[in-house]
This record gives C-alpha cells, structure tokens and sequence, in this order.
C-alpha cells in the first residue's frame, strides 16, 4: 500500500544555546492509509516538533534544513504558506494537547468550527451551522445545540477536546495528527476520547499520526510505533511486537517504567490517626447578583470522613471534578470548609484563625500538580526552599544552608540553589517543590497529582524519591491522582471520590481487585491498555521465585 505521507531524513535546527543542535536529527517514517501510528518519547525527543514541522508550524527561530515530508508526491517544505493555508485542515487536521489554550476563549464554540468552513469553502451560513451539528453530533458531544452557543470556559476538558476533534474534522481531511490529545484528561474521560478516536478513523478510513508519552495508550489504540529520543528515531515496528518484545535498550526502559495496575502490599499501621477528618463538606456558590434564579451551587465536597494511619499513604482517587483537590485545599485552609472536622493530632484545623492557622501550616504541607505555576519565577529555588523555615524564624544563612542540604535529599545538585525555577526540567522543579514541602519537616504531606505531567520514566523518578523519603523521614501522605498505575504503586490504601461524595474506602489490593462500587469498576475497567498491563502484571509475578520452605 502505496503511503499517504512521506518524511524522508527530516533535519530540524534548534536556536543557537539549544540543549542540542537539532530537534530532529535524520527523521525517516511513512503513513499510509487507514492506519493508526504512535510517536512516543519523553519530553524534548522531538515528537511534537514532529507534528509542528508536518504542519510548517515550527517556532521561530527553528527551521528544517535537510530532507522531505512528501504528502501525495509534493514536499510540504517547499510549498508556499498560501498553498499550506490549503493544506492546513482540508488534508491534514490536527488536534492540539491542551483545547483550553488552542479554543479562543472569546469566542462561542460553534463559530470556532464554522470558521473552517467560511474560509475553505462557500457554503451558505445555513449549511454551516447544519455542518457543525452534525459534528458535534459525530463527536458525541451530549448536547449540539447547547455546545455551539458555549463558550470554552463552560465546557468540560472532555468537551473541549471534542470540540477540537470536530474542528480537525470539518473538511475531511485524508490525515489526523493528534498531539496528546489525552494527556491532561481523567481516566474514563480519556477512555471515552480514544474510543471516539478509534471509532471516526475507522468509519472515515483515515490514517492517524498519535502523539504520546503514555504506553498504555499506545497499548489501546496503535497499529505501528515509532520510538523517539532526542530528536533520532530509536525503534520502529508494529504495536504488539514493540509493546511485548521491544528491541532498543531505550524502549525496555521506557516500557518498563510504566507503573502496573499490582496493588503494593500494605504497611502497616500504628497507633491513632496522624489525620482525621469528620464530616468535611465545601460548596461553591456563583452567579445570581440581582437574580436567585440563576445562582449556581455547586456541592464540591460532601461530609467526607476519612483517617490517615501515621506512616501511611492513603491514595485519593476519582474524575476531574469528584472533589478530590478541593478537599485538599480544605485540609491545609487554602480553602475554608463550611462544615466539619479536620483533626491533625488533637488539633482542629477547621476551627482556627488565620493566623493560627499560620502557626500549624509546617505541620501539613503540600506539593502542587504544576510545580512551575506554584514556583516564583522571579526568585531562586533555594531562596524558595528556605523561604518557609525563614517565615518561621529561622535565620536566613541557616535556611538557606538546610535548602541545599534538601536539594541534595530530593537528587538534586545543591549547587542549583542559586538558579532559576525555568532553568531546570519538569522533573526537577517537581523535586524543589517536594524539596520546599519538606523543609518544615511536616507531620502530613499532601501531593496533588505530583507526576500527572511528567513523562513515564521521570514519573518513576518522582515516585520512588517519594517512597523512600516516607521510610527515611516517616512521613504520611495523602495522595491525590488520577492515575490508577500510580496509585497501585504508591498507596497502602484507596479512597474513591465521585461527585464530592466519598464512596469507597480501602486497602488498595482490596479495592483493585474486589471493588465494591460499580463507579469504581468503571473507573479500573477505563485505564488505557488494560488488557496489555493484565499480561504484563502475569509475567511480573511469574518472575518472582517462590518462597523458600522454611527448614
């Protein structure tokens, strides 16, 4: 079968002071069509510059210098940007990682799409508007005529998405690109954007070029991949034969850094909970200034009872939107709870000032989802480490030295403290907010989706600093995530949120592998490659010897 697309030694020039010299070093790959094909790597292999060079959307500053990308016989590098404007959307569409930044926020939903049609065609406005219904419709969105009159800020992260996939739909392109198009999306939400994409590929017989990091993805969607390092192509092969049998040292390891859905056994537990809560509620009121009618109310937390054995980890898990870190922010008063306890020890959280509150702030601290939102830019990552002991009286030389010394505990240099939070990788400023956290050598530490954004082996990282520092420093831990691979690695027990309601509460391997609650089946039934992480959880466990008899 003769290929749709053609990318022949592609060579991309990175700026001058680049970490390398090319983001794409000699690029060879084809697609044909019908066929689904997964690019995966970590972060700065080149796989989205990839997409960028196919589409002639690079970034200033970096330009593809050798090779072809042939598209039925002419070389995409060479066309003019009117005859790429042409391209663009009737014969490549393309789907972008985060809809909320792609989606103009000024602009109602239904005009976005019906934007493709205005420009590449003379359909009458009427035809326009049945157009985009219908692909609402094709994309499933639940409520078409709702959805062309919303705004982005009003729909759901699945529902962007999908109105970003009826966007790169709209003129019938022959070829998909789609850049992560799951990444930041819950469990089942992402379950669902897959089926939607497996479905429209092959009712349209398109060919699909999948960009991602996650093999469990790949596991449930691809028909080929390709493996990416550092701007090179490393391996390349159908999806059953990489997934099970990977030939490159790079592949084994990122394939064998992806978590498996193995419950981890339990610690145990002793004495009294460091952590109780009783009964925590929080509700969010919005709208309706001169109207009671349109005021909104929104039940984000509901009279939630949970202990925290000390030394522990109890793992929080459910949907975008269950509750989960809302609770969170109620727990360390980042928000106020409107009901209920929230007992540290024999104190009641909930019931303090401010400023008391202040004052048992180095008891519970938090590491947030997006480290380099929560880091100030402006100041250096030692300055930000030891900001916390300073505010509680530390002398600045002293803080400043117990930085470094935590620079070193979390893997990284300590003479780093004198840079930049943007000089360093996700990864890295992943561990200087764990590294700021543990510099008030908290009772309780709270991760909000700490590893959600980083790639599968640096996420491996993360997880096992973590886990060791719970055993060096005795820490408890609540864990709040999505990720059921995560979760298996990390908590000794689960609590299930959905709606703000807590319902289900238990060990981990219980909950994996006898949930009580069919919300909870739904959701372990949901996690991407199920079925591959099952064979690879049987040959992990045909691996381990059999205990010795004793005598």
């Amino acid at each position: 079968m003769s290929a749709l697309l053609e990318i022949d030694d592609l060579h991309v020039r990175l700026p001058r002071g680049a970490d390398r010299e090319e983001a794409l070093a000699g690029v060879t790959l084809s697609l044909v069509p019908g066929e689904i094909l997964c690019v995966v790597g970590e972060s700065g292999s080149g796989k989205s510059m990839l997409a960028n060079a196919i589409m002639r959307l690079l970034p200033a500053g970096v330009e593809a210098t050798r090779g072809r990308i042939s598209l039925g016989g002419r070389d995409l590098l060479r066309m003019s940007e009117a005859e790429m404007r042409r391209v663009r959307g009737a014969a490549i569409g393309m789907i972008f990682q985060e809809p909320m930044t792609a989606l103009n926020p000024l602009r109602r939903a239904g005009d976005q799409v019906a934007e493709m049609f205005r420009v590449h065609t003379d359909f009458s406005t009427r035809q326009i508007r049945e157009r985009v219904l219908a692909l609402f419709a094709e994309v499933r969105l639940p409520d078409p005529e709702a959805a062309l009159q919303a705004y982005a800020h009003e729909l759901s992260g699945g529902q962007r998405q999908r109105v970003m996939i009826a966007m790169a739909l709209a003129l019938q392109p022959a070829i998909l690109i789609a850049d992560e198009p799951t990444t930041a999306l819950d469990v089942t939400t992402q379950a669902r954007i897959l089926d939607l994409i497996r479905d429209i590929q092959r009712r349209r017989g398109m060919a699909i070029l999948f960009i991602t990091h996650d093999f469990g993805v790949v596991a449930e969607i691809a028909d080929r991949v390709v493996v990416m390092r550092a701007g090179e192509l490393v391996e390349e092969g159908a999806a059953d034969r990489v997934l099970n049998q990977p030939q490159a040292p790079y592949t084994r390891a990122l394939i064998a850094a992806v978590p498996p859905l193995l419950p981890r056994p339990p610690r145990q537990a002793g004495g009294a909970p460091i952590l109780s809560l009783v009964g925590v509620s929080k509700t969010y009121r919005s709208g309706g200034l001169f109207s009671r009618r349109l005021r909104r109310v929104t039940h984000a937390v509901r009279e939630v009872s949970l202990d925290l054995p000390k030394g522990t980890t109890l793992g929080i898990v459910g949907e975008s939107g269950s509750g989960k870190s809302t609770l969170a922010r109620c727990i360390v008063r980042l928000l106020d709870p409107d009901g209920g306890n929230i007992l540290l020890g024999d104190t009641d959280l909930a019931a303090l000032s401010r400023r008391a509150m202040r004052r048992q702030s180095r008891r519970v601290q938090m590491v947030f989802q997006d480290p380099f939102a929560s880091l100030n830019p402006r100041r250096r990552a030692g300055e930000l480490v030891a900001q916390g002991p300073m505010l509680h009286g530390m002398k600045r030389d002293a803080a400043l030295a117990k930085a470094r010394d935590l620079f070193a505990l979390v893997g990284l240099d300590p003479s780093a403290v004198d840079r930049f939070p943007h000089e360093f990788s996700g990864g890295q400023r992943q561990r200087i907010g764990l590294a700021r956290a543990l510099a008030l050598e908290p009772d309780v530490l709270i991760a909000d989706e700490p590893v959600s954004a980083l790639d599968v082996s640096v996420q491996a990282q993360v997880l096992a600093l973590l886990d060791e520092l719970r055993d060096r420093l005795g820490l408890s831990m609540l864990f709040i995530t999505h990720d059921l691979r995560v979760a298996a690695k990390v908590c000794d027990r689960i609590a299930v949120m959905k709606d703000g309601a807590l319902i289900e509460v238990g060990a981990t391997a219980d909950v994996f592998r006898a949930p009580q609650h069919d919300y909870t089946r739904a959701l372990l039934d949901a996690v991407p490659g199920r079925d591959w992480s099952r064979r690879r959880e049987s040959a992990i466990l045909s691996a381990i010897p059999a205990a010795i008899p004793a005598g």
